[in-house]
């Protein structure tokens, strides 16, 4: 089968519309890959500063809250041993709620409890509160808070969860109370064992003002005031990853530990959990996209010095939108200037074309033999030069041609004029050399005839030293003679092959000329 061919309009613009889509193509992806990154980027930062004025946020109220805790624990200090004043060193039996009471009122706290053993645990037994008689951190299953309660009976410092200690009192933070029912009441518990007594005295102070002081101007209020600020913040929370390692922590009342300390946490999956429970042992920052009910969420997760984690949920579509129309704008724009550079190129070289046909055309004439000059492409490009060129071309291959025509006719006659007179040599040459052999050896035979009576006439004398000399000398004529025929005979049937020879190639070259003049015939000349 043939291959087909094809034409360099449709190569070149066939290819040309490849090289367009390549480009369109290639160029796609780069805007797509960079435009990700840059979108990535541009959020990461985002998050990052986001992060950081959360975190922020949390070191100051923290401070904040620290300082004003430690004024209660002092103060609590101050209360509990006025509570051991006013008490007097009585017994327990003797103390009744009613003198609890009025103490209570005159230093305005929000309760006092009294503990003290029985058997092996450690119990409140008087109360200003009904609800805290009989409470005993055993049976809420908190060991910690029994073990601290039985370190002041041994007058040892109790430092584990406490915000301030002496070696015979110590203050827990705030935290909830596991008497008062599921509302969640805050308080700040002091415990206090006076030297050679035998009950310990639990001063508190309900600390709900703190606790919503600390909602309002800490984090909580951060996280607010940065999903207000930002539109493109969909949830913002400040977790302990602690506690999604072990959710038994946020049924614990102390320390009092949540999986959410602040803010809002909704888009949650297993992925999270395990990313959170590795932060623990690898404090290290992470994100990544989520799609949840066809939102695509940006999650960001970074560890912070007091081992929890600030999360950030950030709305991926509004972040990329933007980037996201301007890079179309650019691809849009990039193919369009595409689309116009291919018409423009492909009506350049349709012209173009045109002339190469036009001189394909001419270059197809010389092809078929058409010597003649043809007429040129008027255009004064490197195209026009080259179909000036092509005429010069023919002109020059006529000339040639013609020259060639002249001297083959010649060699021609020569030829065949070679070849007659070769034809006669070599007969006559033939008869020359079989008449001169026929008398070589005739006159070999009588020299050899001659010399062999010679030597007959002198054999009887042979003792003789001149003698025997000279038959030596016959016997070397001999061989002289019978090489110099040989030579003869040989010279005369070189030449004789050198003639066949001679005629043989003027034959041949005779027929050289005929088929050159032949093909010559086949072109167009002037």
């Amino acid at each position: 089968m043939k291959n087909k061919t094809t034409t360099l309009r449709t190569q070149f613009l066939s290819r040309l519309l490849i090289i367009v889509l390549l480009i369109a193509f290639i160029s796609g992806a780069l805007q797509l890959y960079f435009m990700k990154e840059q979108i990535a980027e541009n959020v990461e930062n985002k998050s990052i500063v986001l992060a950081q004025g959360i975190e922020q946020g949390m070191e100051e109220t923290n401070l904040a809250a620290e300082s004003i805790e430690h004024q209660i624990d002092l103060r609590l200090e101050s209360y509990s041993k006025r509570i051991a004043d006013e008490l007097e060193g009585q017994p327990l039996d003797n103390i009744t709620t009613e003198e609890l009471v009025k103490i209570r009122d005159d230093l305005e706290l929000t309760g006092i409890t009294l503990f003290a053993k029985q058997e092996d645990d450690i119990v409140g037994v008087k109360s200003t509160d009904q609800t805290e008689i009989g409470f005993s951190f055993k049976k809420i299953g908190y060991p910690a808070g029994f073990d601290a309660l039985n370190m002041l009976y041994e007058n040892e410092l109790v430092t584990n969860g406490a915000t301030y200690s002496t070696k015979n009192m110590f203050v827990l933070p705030i935290t909830q109370s596991g008497s008062h029912g599921q509302e969640p009441i805050f308080f700040k518990y002091a415990y206090y064992l006076e030297p050679d007594s035998t009950y310990i005295i639990n001063a508190y102070l309900e600390s709900n003002e703190i606790y919503h002081f600390i909602k309002e101007v800490g984090p909580d209020s951060w996280i607010e005031r940065m999903k207000d600020k930002n539109l493109f913040v969909k949830e913002i929370a400040v977790l302990d990853p602690r506690v999604f390692e072990d959710p038994e922590l946020e049924t614990k009342l102390f320390p009092p530990l949540k999986k959410i300390v602040h803010g809002e946490y909704s888009y949650q999956d297993s992925k999270d959990e395990s990313l959170l429970i590795n932060m623990i042992k690898k404090p290290k920052s992470s994100n990544y996209i989520g799609s949840y009910n066809g939102e695509k969420v940006y999650k960001m997760f970074l560890p912070t010095k007091e081992g929890k984690v600030v999360y950030i949920g950030l709305d991926y579509s509004a972040l990329s939108g933007p980037l996201i129309r301007h890079s179309l704008i650019l691809l849009i724009t990039g193919l369009v200037s595409l689309v116009a550079l291919f018409l423009i190129t492909a009506s350049f070289f349709n012209k173009i074309y045109e002339k190469i046909s036009h001189i394909k055309s001419q270059i197809k004439q010389l092809e078929n033999g058409d010597l003649t000059p043809q007429n040129g492409l008027e255009d004064g490009s490197e195209l026009g030069r080259l179909s000036e060129s092509v005429n010069r071309t023919a002109i020059g291959l006529n000339k040639l041609v013609t020259d060639t025509q002249e001297q083959a006719t010649k060699t021609q006659n020569l030829s065949v004029l070679l070849e007659t007179e070769a034809s006669q040599s070599v007969e006559k040459m033939y008869e020359l050399s079989t008449e001169t052999t026929t008398k070589a050896r005739e006159q070999l035979f009588e020299i050899i005839e001659f010399l062999e009576g010679v030597e007959q006439v002198l054999q009887p004398y042979n003792d003789n030293e001149n003698v025997e000399k000279t038959l030596g000398q016959v016997e070397a004529m001999k061989v002289i003679a019978n090489e110099r025929t040989s030579t003869t005979t040989g010279m005369t049937i070189t030449l004789s092959d050198l003639l066949k020879s001679l005629h043989g190639q003027s034959s041949e070259l005779s027929d050289i000329s005929n088929n050159l003049l032949e093909k010559i015939s086949k072109f167009k000349l002037n």
